[in-house]
Order: structure tokens, then sequence, then C-alpha cells
């Protein structure tokens, strides 16, 4: 980053299909305004990103962090060497794209904050695997998929002490929305840094890497007081980038 600059901030946006009863008959990238007002109320200007991965590389060479969002879709299971479940829903030009700038990213040493599935996409870059359908898995669990609307809490998570994200939090324990029906399995080379009561995991990290966190809930819905310090720490960590 350029000095006296605010850092430019990648922001993954989503893909809908056209239809006369939708926001255009045509196809159209979509996403919601609070992923970008997360982004500039922790001092970064946001930047849209289509999904082109052949550009990857040179994208990221001109931002100064990466932000994968999430969407109601999953990652392809063919990336952690599964079968799809019944219940997956894929976007394969969606993660191709946001495949292809996360590895841009972190060849570039770009600080990277995963949000939902963004951050099970992060967990299967360093080796990670999903669970696909949580009901499946853990049918006694507790409801990952919130009945509530998304600005509410959905449950409590504890966060695991000397990591990162207690660190930048300085939370034990914090309230989150919730909205996924798959999570991380196995976190690869990651060390996981929160856990919801019933044993899911609620966020991931790399501390051999300068930033890069992976949170399970929608820390843009600012629903803990904590959520906007995730923010500061990630737009803080890109505006140190050289």
């Amino acid at each position: 980053m350029q000095n006296n600059t605010l850092p430019l901030i990648g922001v993954t946006l989503d893909m809908e299909p056209g239809r006369e009863s939708a926001h255009s008959r045509y196809p159209h990238y979509a996403l919601r305004r609070n992923y970008m007002d997360a982004v500039r109320r922790a001092g970064g200007i946001p930047v849209g990103l289509g999904h082109d991965a052949h550009h990857a590389p040179e994208t990221m060479a001109r931002l100064d962090g990466l932000l994968i969002t999430g969407g109601a879709f999953d990652c392809d299971p063919s990336l952690y060497g599964a079968p799809p479940h019944p219940a997956t829903s894929l976007k394969p030009d969606r993660t191709q794209a946001e495949w292809a700038l996360l590895h841009a990213a972190l060849d570039a040493g770009r600080p990277v904050l995963g949000i939902c599935g963004g951050m099970q996409l992060v967990a299967i870059a360093f080796g990670g695997t999903l669970i696909q359908h949580i009901p499946d898995h853990l049918p006694a669990g507790i409801a990952h998929e919130q009945p509530n609307p998304r600005h509410e809490p959905g449950h409590d998570i504890e966060i695991v002490p000397g990591t990162r994200l207690a660190a930048i939090t300085g939370c034990k324990r914090m309230s989150v929305n919730s909205a996924h029906h798959q999570a991380v399995d196995s976190p690869g080379r990651l060390v996981v840094s929160a856990l919801a009561r019933d044993g899911i995991v609620e966020a991931i990290e790399n501390p051999e890497l300068p930033f890069c966190l992976g949170v399970q809930w929608h820390p843009e819905f600012a629903i803990d007081p904590c959520d906007d310090a995730i923010f500061a720490a990630f737009v803080g960590a890109a505006a140190l980038t050289p």
C-alpha cells in the first residue's frame, strides 16, 4: 500500500441468474451492503471482485487484502477429494474465481479474511476437509441455520485462548449469527480458534502468516462488539501491505 492512502480490500461478489421477478432479467453480481460497510468502518476501501479466475494474480497485485464472502452455495467437494452430498449446492464459476484469488493473495502475502463459506474455502486451501451436511453428521447439534433473522444472534461460541482471534477480540466468548449447513471437519494445517458448544469449528487461522483468518459466522452484521475488532485487525494488516 502506498503511504497515506487507505487500503484497498477486494471483496468477492455473488452471482445470481437473471429472472423477470429478480433485480435483473440478466445474470448479475450481488452482495449485501453490510460487507462493504464493515470494511469502510474499519478504514478500508472495498472493491467488488467479479468471477475472473484468469486474472487473479494481476488483481491481487493491485489490492491490499482479500475478503472472501459467504453465500447460499457450497465449496466444491472435489477440492478436498470427496463426492458431493445430496444437499450440496455448487456455483462453479464463483468457486473457481475465489480459489484463484485466494491462492494469488497467499502468494502475494496479502491478508485474507474468509467469512462463512469463505472460511471453508480457506480451510480447504490448507489441506482441510468439510462436513457437507451438519444435520447428518451431528443430529443432536445446535441450529447452525438459525430460525431467527440473521441480524440477531443464533448461539454463542468459545474462543480458544492463546490464538490470534483471542488477541484480536480480547474475548473468551462471543454471540454470533449462524447461517450454514456445512462446516470445517479437519482444519488441515490451520489452527482452530473458536468452537460452538456442540463442537462445530467456528474459526480457523494460520499463525505463521501476517493475517489469515476464517470465521464461520457473519461479523459484517456487527452483532457482537468483538465483530468490528475482526474487521479492524484485517484492514489494519492490509494497511501494512508493502
